[in-house]
């Protein structure tokens, strides 16, 4: 198992099943500055061109994260922060809910470091991620949220990448790595395998499983979605704790992250992807056939490093066993002991060793 006390803050140990090190990283603290919170831009860029909010009298995030940038990708205007040479081999890593894209404020100067170009996007519904037309439907379906990003890479022009993500971008990027695995050079999942199988949903888990999925219960109801309206922050605060029962995280940091929640997409954005999976809202009938295949539950040929923390709550027993079938390619698994959901902003050192060690498993 990983440990907290070697792979929280200070890079520079081995971590792959290889053993093999990260020396030459810099440390997390000699890497970035603490990064500001990121307004919404006034305007959407050019298809397939990006505006850089971030340029000198604009908006961005100092220190080694990156400047925030804009882009029309798909039915978006994608938010997202780059960091390291332009022409380095990508990494799009991937943020969940209550969460965006600080979780890898730490993880990403390490990958830059190593002369990776990292992409850290806002997903729809957060920060400066905007809908390009007021008419689109606000959907949040799996396999959309997935084509977000297949068209940033797009937009990008970035052939094939290495994502990994934990939360919704883990599954977002299980999704691209089973459908597209063409895009997907190699995969670092948090939780393993999170494809979303609908008529499974229906089915309960054990009591304790279900107490911790106690936010999607609630947000079945009305009662939670004006709740989630109303009390934003507080209930965000209190999945982080719920989730990170070790993380010991400060007013500064919460708050830099729910300014990404401050976004009139936002309720709307988490309460149908919530329901969705309950089978409790509909999806776009134009991704019916796309669900069909995810919800046979595709196996994952790519390069893939799974990664699980010990204190969370929705890790399943087992050290990975449950879903080691899923993954059929170079595969390697870690149990990151004491840390909690938010694994790249627990264990910014771990994670960034888990990209590089799917890297590798792919032949770089």
């Amino acid at each position: 198992m990983f440990t907290r006390r070697g792979f929280g803050k200070a890079v520079g140990v081995g971590v792959s099943a290889a053993g093999a090190s990260m020396a030459g990283l810099p440390t997390a603290a000699e890497a970035v500055t603490t990064p500001e919170a990121l307004p919404t831009p006034g305007g959407t860029s050019a298809a397939g061109a990006t505006s850089d909010p971030g340029a000198p009298g604009g908006f961005g995030v100092p220190g080694g994260f990156g400047r925030l940038k804009q882009i029309r990708a798909g039915e978006l205007d994608i938010g997202y922060v780059e960091t390291g040479p332009a022409h380095g081999p990508a990494v799009v890593l991937l943020h969940g809910w209550p969460y965006d894209i600080h979780s890898f404020a730490e993880v990403a100067p390490l990958l830059a470091a190593r002369g990776h170009r990292v992409i850290v996007p806002y997903l729809r519904g957060h920060g400066t991620t905007t809908f390009l037309s007021s008419t689109t439907f606000r959907n949040a379906q799996q396999s959309v949220v997935a084509l977000d990003i297949v068209a940033l890479l797009d937009a990008l022009r970035i052939e094939r990448a290495v994502l990994a993500g934990f939360d919704w971008g883990s599954r977002t990027a299980d999704i691209i790595a089973a459908l597209w695995p063409e895009r997907c050079r190699a995969l670092v999942s948090v939780t393993g395998y999170l494809i979303t199988n609908r008529e499974r949903q229906r089915l309960p888990l054990a009591a304790k499983a279900e107490w911790a999925w106690w936010y999607q219960y609630y947000f079945a109801t009305e009662r939670g979605r004006q709740g989630l309206h109303d009390n934003t922050r507080d209930l965000a605060r209190l999945v982080w704790t719920f989730n990170s029962p070790t993380w010991r995280f400060d007013e500064a940091t919460f708050e830099r992250t729910a300014t990404a929640f401050d976004h009139p997409d936002h309720v709307d954005i988490v309460i149908h992807n919530y329901r969705w999976r309950l089978g409790l809202a509909e999806g776009d009938p134009r991704y019916d056939g796309l669900e069909k295949r995810l919800a046979a539950g595709p196996a994952i040929a790519v390069p893939t490093v799974t990664l699980d923390g010990e204190k969370d709550p929705f890790t399943p027993a087992g050290d990975g066993t449950a879903y080691r079938d899923k993954f059929t390619g170079p595969y390697a698994h870690h149990t990151l002991t004491g840390i909690g959901h938010n694994v790249p902003q627990e264990a910014p050192g771990a994670f960034a060793e888990a990209v590089l060690e799917a890297n590798r498993l792919a032949g770089a």
